[in-house]
């Protein structure tokens, strides 16, 4: 007899255990395990080996791969809410939440509809991912960060503690933002219609590193390799391979050639 944390159903042996709510299409692979109250709604997929934790809520359509971790209360493929004022968000039905294998989601993480995530992305506790986000293999979202609509991040980041990315945001391959860091889109700062027309994110290129508490204004472009030091308001585009400091940043001198990306040897 397994431990009770243990059960597990075939995919073929739906229904309700130990509080949980599995609907009947929904589809678990072998050696799947959960504990108390998970709720899986319709058609929803979840591979092999995976290891959901207690309360953890799996709405409808959401395709999971195998050995993925789920911990305590993480949701996936929330739909997203819209308020009547809202500027970006639609009242569209997003399609479902999809997630690669090896993926781990935190404590209370919230993963919308409409995102994707590929194999091996670390999303911490208390982080949420919006709709019409993907996120590349092996990236790491950190504790409590916000990635707005609309985003596209590269693989092989590290998004670090509470650091906000806009929506409407491109983050490449390999690039660091430290915590705290603050994105943003809308230079009317919520007035006038004309925002409406101007909503631009942030393009962060391959390589580039953001330092702590820095903060990034609308349409901002940081080039490859670009660092851009703690605490710096960036309200110009940074040039590659450039280090940035103050407020408003400028330019001081070329990040070392050690320093590089390429130079690493990571790929």
């Amino acid at each position: 007899m397994p431990h009770p944390e243990e059960q597990h159903t075939s995919g073929t042996d739906k229904g309700h255990n130990r509080g949980a709510s599995i609907h009947a299409s929904a589809e678990i692979g072998s050696g799947t395990t959960w504990g108390e109250g998970l709720v899986v709604e319709e058609g929803v997929t979840v591979g092999s080996g995976c290891r959901i934790g207690h309360h953890v809520v799996i709405r409808a359509g959401t395709v999971i791969g195998n050995n993925v971790r789920l911990d305590d209360g993480a949701s996936l493929g929330k739909q997203p809410m819209r308020a009547a004022a809202s500027a970006v968000t639609s009242d569209q039905e997003m399609p479902p939440c999809r997630v690669g294998s090896g993926c781990i989601v935190g404590t209370h993480a919230v993963i919308y509809a409409g995102a994707a995530l590929d194999e091996r992305v670390l999303v911490a506790d208390l982080a949420t991912i919006r709709e019409n986000v993907t996120v590349g293999e092996r990236t790491i979202v950190g504790r409590g960060v916000a990635v707005e609509n609309f985003c596209t991040i590269g693989r092989r980041c590290k998004i670090e503690t509470e650091a906000y990315i806009t929506a409407h945001s491109v983050i490449e391959d390999f690039v660091f933002i430290a915590p705290g860091v603050v994105t943003s889109n809308d230079a009317y700062a919520g007035r006038t219609e004309e925002r409406f027309k101007h909503f631009r994110g942030v393009t962060i290129r391959r390589g580039a590193r953001v330092g702590v508490g820095a903060t990034i204004l609308p349409g901002i472009e940081i080039g490859a390799d670009a660092m851009i030091a703690a605490g710096a308001l960036l309200t110009r585009s940074a040039e590659a391979g450039m280090i940035y400091m103050g407020s408003p940043a400028r330019a001081v001198r070329p990040v070392p050639e050690n320093q590089l990306l390429d130079a690493q040897n990571w790929e």
